[in-house]
């Protein structure tokens, strides 16, 4: 299940985390996991955050992607199912009366 992740890091932890060098074994560490098929940093509400696209085998995925993120980052995470335009064209194509 294509999911996107939308992920903002509490500041003050992630300052300490810059500030003792761990920030990028974090982040390499949750990123290897997730392997995420597309991943943008940007500021957002004021605090670093991240947009990632992953595929979750299943619903129940949800928690053991998120809490990572929760635990380590003290991270306020949302989860939104999504798809692609070939996703959304066969979605369409379900539809009663399409062609």
């Amino acid at each position: 299940m294509r999911t996107l992740l939308q992920v903002e890091l509490d500041t003050e932890l992630s300052n300490k985390l810059i500030s003792n060098g761990s920030v990028q074994q974090t982040m390499n560490e949750l990123l290897g996991t997730l392997k995420p098929e597309a991943a943008y940093f940007y500021a957002a509400n004021g605090r670093r955050a991240m947009t990632l696209v992953v595929d979750l085998a299943d619903e129940s995925a949800i928690v053991t992607t998120c809490e990572p993120f929760w635990l380590s980052l003290h991270a306020k995470v949302q989860a939104y199912p999504c798809m692609n335009a070939e996703e959304l064209q066969t979605g369409i194509g379900r539809l009663p009366g399409a062609a």
